[in-house]
């Protein structure tokens, strides 16, 4: 019996790709129809013939309105990922935790009001708040879990589930208040910031040199 993961469809494509493209879709269809009425006045309904779809469609990938809200977040506000070197120290892990969260600074400036709108949503709904805290947790435990994997130790300069929520609040705030004063969170900001994490000190930044005066 063949697997019901990798069947074919009639075009070639597994059906699971299906799926997958339907889902995106529909999370598409979402985002836009956010953009322009709000959380509150999009509904299941308008999101599946925005994309094209029947009701059923829609509901076959998403139990209701706060199940599609979450998977809007996963999706268009995704963990940031950074390259870690084995065998490098926790200083070395923050600097390339820095240098991954400078690199999604476009990605993530499309999606910031997005995700502020949202956040301010959940907050005034109690059942959508409680989802979010519970996809979060998760989300903290695996990023605990990775922590205490990765570092050395006693490399850690506190317990993995303070250090991961910690991790995640400084990162958000970074990335808010560069969007809304780039000039006054550069870079430089950034990699102190996560430097100060590891007990390391940034090193300032040579300022550039003036062009010598002809005389």
């Amino acid at each position: 019996m063949s697997d019901p993961t990798t069947e074919l469809s009639r075009r070639g494509r597994p059906k699971g790709d299906k799926r997958a493209r339907t889902r995106a879709k529909l999370l598409e269809a979402a985002r836009e129809l956010i953009r322009e009425k709000g959380y509150e006045r999009t509904t299941m309904e308008d999101v599946a013939r925005r994309a094209g779809m029947t009701s059923g469609a829609i509901y076959g990938n998403f139990k209701n309105r706060d199940e599609l809200f979450i998977a809007l977040g996963q999706t268009y506000w995704a963990p940031i990922k950074p390259e870690i070197r084995p065998g490098s120290s926790f200083a070395e892990k923050m600097r390339a935790l820095a240098e991954a969260t400078i690199a999604a600074i476009p990605e993530r400036r499309l999606a910031a009001v997005g995700r502020l709108t949202g956040m301010a949503y959940a907050l005034g709904h109690e059942e959508l708040r409680a989802l979010v805290n519970e996809t979060t947790a998760k989300s903290f435990d695996w990023g605990a879990a990775w922590l205490g994997a990765a570092a050395e130790a006693g490399e850690l300069p506190m317990p993995p589930h303070i250090l991961v929520a910690l991790i995640h609040s400084l990162t958000e705030g970074l990335l808010f208040q560069r969007f809304l004063t780039p000039d006054l969170v550069p870079d430089e900001v950034f990699y102190a910031a996560f430097a100060a994490l590891a007990g390391e000190q940034q090193k300032p930044v040579d300022a550039p040199r003036s062009a010598p005066r002809r005389p």
